[in-house]
């Protein structure tokens, strides 16, 4: 099946779309992956709504891919993107085409995995809004937070460095201070619940074992395109 790729942030984006690349090889041969399309508007689009909250406008840019990409020929789609899955509700009764979900991929993981409480980073929309609290309570998973002070510090990362392809040191071991208090909060595994976070934080560098939402929703949507 063709694989339509909505995307928002470029980092985020391109690590999705060489997860499908790279690792779809081990299933369908050497070289070989599903098709694939991306169609996104410009960051700055998406970010005059949710600085705002209009989460109606973000669904209309949502939107507007999903239809390109039907008309490119995509069979589903994916958005590797967790902060803008806050319209995805909005969105989805008029999507031309069915979607897979990156929270619920990243909430079957951990019930798979048997993870009883989650630590959730990401942007200040993702680790304040309801998304990831719906998702893994409907699983029966817990999780905690950042503190308030710790949510300002990680969104400002994201959005001046890890959005811009800054992968600085300091931010590395800042993230690691938060995921070892978290961990000593009870948690048993983290959400890298920005799709540019594991560019910076993977297993081999945190305190806790990761779910890695990127490519966790790359592989659901290799495994789908080859059901």
């Amino acid at each position: 099946m063709h694989i339509g790729i909505v995307a928002c942030s470029a980092e985020g984006a391109a690590l999705c779309y060489r997860t499908i690349c790279d690792e779809a090889p081990a299933f369908m041969g050497r070289h070989r992956h599903p098709e694939v399309s991306m169609h996104t508007h410009c960051l700055a689009d998406y970010m005059q709504h949710v600085y705002t909250e209009n989460w109606q406008g973000v669904a209309g840019l949502m939107l507007s891919s999903a239809n390109k990409l039907k008309a490119s020929g995509a069979d589903f789609l994916i958005c590797p993107d967790n902060t803008i899955h806050h319209a995805f509700d909005l969105m989805a009764p008029q999507s031309p085409l069915p979607w897979l979900h990156i929270v619920e991929e990243v909430a079957n993981v951990a019930k798979q995995h048997g993870f009883r409480k989650l630590g959730i980073t990401g942007t200040k929309y993702t680790m304040e809004g309801t998304v990831y609290p719906q998702k893994l309570g409907a699983t029966g998973i817990d999780y905690v937070t950042p503190n308030a002070d710790e949510r300002t510090r990680i969104d400002d990362i994201i959005f001046n460095e890890l959005v811009a392809g800054i992968f600085a040191p300091e931010s590395r071991a800042y993230f690691q201070q938060v995921i070892e208090r978290m961990k000593d909060a009870g948690c048993d595994a983290v959400v890298l619940g920005c799709t540019e976070i594991p560019l910076i934080v993977d297993d081999a560098s945190s305190p806790l074992p990761t779910l890695d939402s990127t490519r966790l929703l790359a592989r659901a949507a290799i495994r789908k395109a080859l059901e």
